[in-house]
This record gives C-alpha cells, structure tokens and sequence, in this order.
C-alpha cells in the first residue's frame, strides 16, 4: 500500500518477528498494520494508558533524508496541534534507535480511495463524509495550517462510518507553527527545509489528480487550495470517476489548469442540482471566485443535507438537470440606464427577445427566461451567475432609451476565467431594435466559433413587424402576461390588440392573444367568447408566419380546449419541429394528452418540459400527479419534492403568486407534511378566494389532507354553472381528488361532467 498513517488492518503483510513482542518506551508492539514509502506502521499497546495505537516509523533508508524527517516531523506537528473528531488524532512523537516514529490513534476500516470503484457514492455518503472533511478543514485552518493533500487515499473511512483526516506530510504551516515545532525535536535548520521540496509531488499520479491549479503552477497556496481539492474529492464520488485525468502528469496538469471536468449533470443525473452547484463553486479555477473558507462550504452542505431530510429539496435521479454542452449560454436581464423607470418593460421585453433570437441557433443551449429571472436587478456578476446556473458563457449590457434614440451595450463572458469575450456598443435609433438584435445574436455566434446555416440566419433577421410603435405595445403586453393573473391577461390582450391595430401582420401579437384569450378560458373565464378568440387569433398568427413554433403551439392548446384533441396533437407536433427548445409547445401538449386519457405519453412530454425548463414548479406538479396515476409513487413524490422547491424559490420573488402556494401546497400534502400544506392553502386562498383556478387546486390539496368537506365547498365555487366546465373536465381524471370519489356530494356536482 501507499504511504498511510492512520492505518485499517493489512492481514496479508507479515511482520517481522524482530518486532513483534518489543517494547519501545511505553508501547509494546502487537503486529504490523502496514507499509509504504513514507511509513511503516505497528499497532501497539500503550502500557501506561492501556489503549491500543499505531505506531508509524519512518523507514531506516529515509530516517537521515533532510526532506523526509522534515515531512514526517511535519505531519506530526501539523496533526497534534489539532483536536477533532474527525482529524486523526496524535499522541505522541519520539524515535527508537535513531528511527523516529509518531503514535496515533488505531482506526479500524479503510481509506476512500479504498471505498471507490469507479461507481457513484449515494448522495447521503456524499454529504456526510463531505461535510465531516469540510469540517475538519475549517479547524485546521482556524489553527493557520493547510493541508494541501487533500485526496481519497488521506480520508479515512472508520467501520462506523466516521471520516477521519489523515497525512499532514505536506502541510503548510504560519511561521508561529514552524516555532512551535522545534519544541518537538525538530531543529530551526530542518524547519527551514526548502517549501518547494515539500511541494512537489509531481510523480506521484494520485497526488497531481487532486491539486489545485495554484498548486500546480508551483504558486504560493492558502487554506483555499484544500477547498479545491476537496472539491475534486467530491466530483469523483459523484461521478463515479476522477474530474482530472490522463495518461501523464503533464496533460493532468493541462487539466486541472486549462479544461473543465465533464459536467457533473453529465456523470450522474442523480446528483440534486444544488450539490452539483456547490461542487462547482469548490472547483473554480480562479481562486477568488471558489470558496474562500471552509466554513463557508460547510454551512452550504449542512444546509442541503437538512433540505433533503426535511423533503425540501431533490434527492435523486429523478430531478432533470439540463443538459450541458460545451456551448451553454445564459443571458443576464440587461441593466436599465433610462431616466424613466416606467421603461423596465422595454428592457425586460429587448432581453428576452434576444433570448428568442440567440435560442434559434442549434448549435447554443441558450437558459430561458425564469432560469435568469431571479437574477434581474440583483449585484451579481456575469461569472457568478454562470457557475449557479452550470453556463459556460454569460452575456450581459445595459439598455438606455431617451426619445427615439437607443443605446445598448452587450458583453459576453467567459464564466471560468470572467474574460470578455466579445464586447460591442450601439448607438442607433428606435427603428434599429431589430437590427441590434439580430447583429448580437450573429456577434455572439461568430465569437463561440458556431456557423450559421442560411435557415437560422434567415430566422435570426426576419423582423417580428416592421411597426416600433407596434413593437412598444407588444412588450406591455409581455410584461403584463408574465403577471399570470386574471387582470394581468386581460391586459395583456388589450396591448396585444393594440400592436395589431398599428401592425395587422403581427403575428406574435396575434398569438399573444390567442395565449390570453386560452389561458382566461382555462382559470376564470369558461366562455365561448374567450374559446373562439383564441381560435380565431391562434389560426391568424398560423396564417402570417407559419414557421412560427410559437404560432403553432398556441394554436394546439387552442384546439385542446375545444377537446379537438387530433388537431391540437398535430399542431404541438409541429411546434416542437420547428422550436425543439419550445417550454410551452410539450407543456401545454402534456396537459392535452393527460386530458386526453393517455398518461404514458403525458408522463414523457412533462419529463421533456422539465428538462427544457428546470426551474419551473408547474410541470413537476403535474408530473407528480400523473406518476400516481400510473402507480409510480416513489417518481411521483420525486417529482412533488422537486416541484415544492421551485415554488419556493419563486415565492422568493414573487411571494404574492397564489398559483405557486397552490401547487406547492399539494407538493407538501404529497410529501407528508399536511401542517405546512394547509398553511400554503390559507395564504393561496387570502390572496383570492373567488378565484376558480385557485378554488379548484386548494380543493386537490384539501382533498389529498383529508379536508373532504372543505375540499368539496371549493370545487362548487370552483365549478359554478358560468365557470366550470373546464374544471369537470379536468377533475375526471385528476389523481389529486381520488380521496372524494365516493363522496355524494363529489358525485352529484361530477353528473354531467
């Protein structure tokens, strides 16, 4: 075995007789444990306190190497300044003959690097044994001493599952410690044995894998160097496999410095997204942007570990983490520089149309609009942002609007090294909106080194209407649309209406207003009036542009709420051909095919819609309901847990949304917390209690608390004769409302559902 300190029992190593039975100063030895380059090691018994310990020697080839007397006097020192449960504990340092050796504590067990076998960890082992390292860090650099050799063969892993830090050879410590070394035996001369002795293990393999890149670079390193390679530790019990590979130390090292590890995503969809993300942060090239302490990374690691015991966040495969590719993008809402704050709209709307437009080139994963949402107007960095949302590249600008002139500047960052890319400003005019944008979603391609075909390139320069005033009003709409209220819909429609009076050939307005007219069918205004507006509107926009994925899509929800289910299958077909990154096109197609009766295929649809957006709390909600459909309830309380917690992440923005305190109360009856989900059901109905779409949800959750007669009372005010056939409809084969089946009063309003 390699060099080892605290050692597990080595049956197959036979030891030699002339040591066995001897007694050196109060330890009596028993048998050899094992033995390396840097240490051969012996249980003993302590005679004077009647405890076995292992007994490390250095070897007699070394026991006059400057270097190794040095980094094995180190060790010592380093170790028995510190007192943790999970540090390997010395007791005692002397020599025998000449040879010195350390007594330390006897573990039973044996060391990570033993435990891993090119197989993932469980995320509980992860955490524990992550946390307990973190942990002991935090203490030894309170105590101003890095270790700087974190790695699986220095964690050792007791049979009661306790990790335990072992090897301090390579420690780095404060000048104060090196003085108080010499009290140890060690002479001022060996404390100022050469650093770059020390540092340099660059032969060995299993070392060079987990070194930080200052540490690779031969630069001074700080307690932050642990971090990093703990992180590495922790990439490679999720993955399954090391972060950092090769067949040489020179292209390890062109690793650690130059390339990023296969995303963690990648490795093991398992992984909940916010331990992928902490990971991530460990592993960060640049040493400012990585964890500046270890308590730091403590706190974040204990708080995941409570989340997934308290049901709060993800704990397995079943949470879909989007796909990264090597060409991932997140566009940063722009920063408002107008006078006049009343412009926000403009900006809002200016970037995410340049998500639209940069989303039609392939060949970029491009984040959609809520993954950027939540950091609109918030002091963080393009760098920062990137590493949360797992985004190689980030793209920022400010927008300025004074009468009809425009300003906008764009900036695309590289997020490991927070480098410029690509950087541009635009002076122009109102009327040159759509030029600034297509020319930034072809500056952007150009600098990733993507090539156009002539289809994107055609899409990316077709202007939406050749009207600005057009263009205003269509944004108003947008904004008020994303409200996602009753008012805000009908808003929404009239600036929509607006934007087509001054422009008649606008067909993303037409199909914003077919998407209104749909949606207040849906949840408050069960009318053939609203039905056949968004009929009408959905073919017009069809009509105009039909290569619209848009178009499309809203004509398929439009032709589900009829229950024409054929033709809005068709036309979600057709949507998802030409917008394959299209949210809304597998949402809204998952809810007709739920309808329709066949969950198998609504269950993939939804699983693709969470894919496409992961941040959303809507399609997981429903998912969760479709599992237990279909008898899968492990996936369906998976689903829930992954629900709840992006509902409570939204709330964080907008806590008034009584959409999200409605499905995240049935996430919580589903996960067995029935206190906290009628508390969700009390705050949804305070913000509006006539309110049908959140009368019909309080009743699912009520129904699945056992609230059967107060579940009911919302279903009839939910389904009244001017509202509620969209309800009926729905509740037939809703999973959420199996606890009522049975009840008369369920049964006489389901009559003629």
């Amino acid at each position: 075995p390699p060099a080892l300190t605290c050692l597990h029992r080595w049956p197959n190593i036979s030891a030699p007789s002339a040591m066995i039975g001897k007694t050196i100063s109060h330890y009596r030895i028993l048998e050899k444990l094992g033995g390396g380059g840097m240490g051969i090691v012996y249980s003993a018994e302590d005679s004077r306190l009647g405890r076995n310990v292992a007994l490390k020697f250095l070897p007699e080839t070394m026991s006059h190497d400057p270097q190794a007397l040095s980094r094995f006097r180190r060790e010592a020192r380093a170790a028995s300044a510190l007192n943790h449960p999970n540090i390997c504990t010395i007791y005692d340092v002397d020599d025998y003959d000449g040879q010195p050796f350390i007594a330390m504590e006897l573990l039973e067990g044996d060391t990570l690097k033993h435990h891993m076998s090119g197989r993932a960890f469980e995320v509980e082992d992860m955490l524990d044994w992550g946390i307990q390292m973190a942990d002991a860090l935090d203490a030894a650099h309170t105590k101003q001493i890095t270790h700087r050799d974190i790695k699986p063969a220095n964690i050792f892993i007791t049979r009661r599952g306790e990790a335990k830090l072992l090897d301090f050879g390579l420690a780095k410590l404060s000048p104060q410690r090196q003085r108080v070394g010499e009290t140890v035996g060690v002479t001022a001369a060996t404390a100022m044995t050469s650093e770059e002795n020390l540092t340099s293990p660059g032969t060995a393999m299993g070392t060079v894998a987990y070194m930080s890149p200052e540490q690779a670079r031969g630069e001074d390193v700080d307690s932050r160097t642990d971090l990093f390679s703990l992180g590495v530790v922790l990439y490679e019990m999720g993955a399954g496999r090391p972060a950092f590979s090769g067949g040489t130390s020179a292209v390890i090292f062109d690793a650690i410095l130059n390339r990023a590890p296969t995303p963690l995503q990648q490795a093991n969809p398992k992984l909940p997204q916010a331990l992928i993300t902490i990971i991530g942060k460990a592993l960060e090239k640049d040493v400012r942007g990585r964890y500046q302490t270890a308590s730091s990374l403590l706190s974040d690691l204990q708080k995941l570990k409570r989340d997934l015991e308290s049901g709060r966040a993800p704990s397995s495969a079943t949470k879909p983490a989007a796909e990264t590719t090597e060409k991932s993008l997140a566009v940063m809402y722009f920063e408002n520089l107008s006078s006049d704050k009343e412009d926000e709209y403009f900006r809002d709307g200016m970037t995410e149309d340049i998500i639209t437009e940069i989303s039609k080139i392939r060949e970029l994963r491009v984040f959609p609009r809520a993954a950027v949402l939540a950091y609109r107007d918030k002091v963080v960095t393009g760098p920062e942002v990137g590493r949360e949302l797992n985004a190689l590249y980030v793209l920022t600008g400010s927008l300025r609007r004074a009468g009809n002139r425009l300003r906008i500047t764009g900036q695309l960052i590289e997020t490991r090294t927070g480098h410029s890319v690509w950087a541009e400003r635009y002076d122009r005019q109102m009327e040159d909106v759509f030029a600034i944008q297509d020319e930034i979603a072809q500056a952007i391609a150009k600098a990733l080194k993507v090539v156009l075909t002539e289809k994107e390139k055609q899409e990316i320069r077709k202007a939406p209407t050749a009207d600005v005033q057009a263009y205003d009003y269509y944004l108003r709409g947008r904004q008020f649309f994303h409200q996602l209220r009753r008012k805000g819909f009908e808003y929404a429609r009239q600036m929509f209406a607006r934007a087509i009076v001054i422009d008649p050939s606008y067909a993303r307005a037409f199909a914003g207003v077919a998407d209104c007219s749909s949606f207040l069918y849906m949840y408050w205004d069960t009318t053939d009036d609203n039905l056949r507006e968004a009929d009408r509107a959905s073919r017009k926009a069809i009509e105009l542009d039909p290569d619209s994925g848009e178009a499309h899509a809203s004509r398929g929800l439009a032709f589900s709420l009829g229950k024409n289910f054929d033709d809005a299958e068709t036309e979600f077909e057709i949507a998802i051909r030409l917008a394959p990154n299209l949210f809304e096109a597998f949402y809204f197609y998952a809810r007709a095919t739920f309808q329709k009766g066949n969950l198998e295929k609504a269950s993939r649809l939804y699983e693709k819609a969470e894919r496409i957006k992961p941040q959303d709390y809507q399609a997981p909600s429903l998912l969760s309901s479709v599992y237990r459909g279909l008898g899968r309830q492990a996936d369906a309380v998976a689903a829930a847990r992954r629900s709840f917690e992006n509902a409570e992440k939204h709330l964080e923005l907008h806590p008034d949304d009584a959409r999200a305190l409605y499905l995240g109360a049935v996430n919580l009856a589903d996960l067995g917390q029935p206190q906290r989900a009628l508390e969700w059901v009390r705050r949804a109905l305070a913000i509006d209690s006539d309110e049908p779409s959140v009368l019909y949800n309080s009743a699912c959750a009520l129904a699945m608390l056992g609230e059967l007669e107060e579940s009911i009372d919302c279903l009839e005010k939910a389904m009244a004769p001017s509202r509620g056939h969209w309800y009926k409809q729905w509740a037939a084969k809703d999973s959420d409302l199996d606890p009522l089946r049975n009840h008369p009063r369920f049964q006489a309003l389901m009559k003629d559902a």
